[in-house]
């Protein structure tokens, strides 16, 4: 479990994130939403690790996270940013192994679990039979998907994702969200997602978190965002909630 405490962050004298208490549990499919520049990214990228807070800390399992070893960290938590080094000089296969390391270490040798495991992975995401393919020769889709084996193959008890759907198409962005949803379910893997698609995040999502100029603007269910009186002060437009029937959930759009 996550718990944040008092966290500033500031930039030039501007205040990008502030969150005085917020606990997330590992079992759930917690989504992050909010308009641009609201402090989304810097939110993920302080739950794994890569930015430290001004002020405040962050606990992962009653342990801050800065005392958790590079190694340590990865064995608990597989993180994929926004921005995806460049790895283009690699077969698919070879990104997904990469995953591997935090439990084999950079000399040791692959066991017949890590092959084993990354040929789970590509399959779950439909890189299988590109998996001799070189990065470079992908297209933005492809390259997004061999990123999520890799992160699969870590099997890390807990996934922390910035936007990646972003290069998806439609068919794949439902396709990636009902394997993490599976994960959460089978496996009892967490799942924390920055999505920008307010549909998707409903459909999906135990628990939506959003944030807006920085600040906790929301924490709870979806059927209580749809129901938030002030919903369209969230990304400063007028959102209609369109019910669908039994067992189908409600679709916004623009008023």
């Amino acid at each position: 479990m996550y718990h944040l405490s008092n966290i500033q962050i500031t930039r030039a004298g501007r205040s990008i994130l502030q969150i005085d208490d917020l606990k997330l549990q590992p079992d759930e499919v917690t989504v992050i939403i909010g308009h641009n520049g609201s402090g989304k990214s810097t939110l993920m990228k302080l739950l794994a690790g890569q930015l430290k807070p001004d002020q405040g800390s962050v606990q992962l399992n009653g342990e801050l996270l800065d005392r958790y070893s590079s190694r340590q960290l990865a064995r608990q938590i597989a993180f994929m940013p926004q921005q995806l080094p460049d790895a283009a000089n690699l077969q698919v296969q070879e990104l997904v192994l990469l995953g591997r390391y935090a439990w084999r270490g950079w000399l040791q040798r692959w066991q017949s679990e890590d092959y084993a495991f990354c040929k789970q992975a590509m399959q779950a995401t439909e890189v299988a039979h590109l998996s001799e393919q070189m990065l470079s020769d992908l297209s933005g889709g492809e390259r997004q998907r061999a990123w999520i084996a890799m992160l699969l193959a870590q099997q890390a008890p807990l996934l922390l994702l910035d936007e990646p759907n972003a290069a998806l198409d439609l068919a794949h962005q439902y396709s990636l969200m009902a394997l993490l949803t599976q994960l959460n379910r089978r496996e009892q893997r967490g799942v924390l997602i920055i999505l920008h698609d307010f549909n998707l995040a409903i459909r999906h999502a135990d628990r939506i978190i959003a944030l807006r100029e920085g600040k906790l603007w929301f924490d709870g269910t979806p059927a209580a965002l749809l129901a938030h009186p002030q919903l369209s002060e969230l990304y400063g437009i007028a959102l209609e909630i369109i019910p669908r029937g039994a067992g189908k959930h409600p679709v916004a759009v623009v008023a």
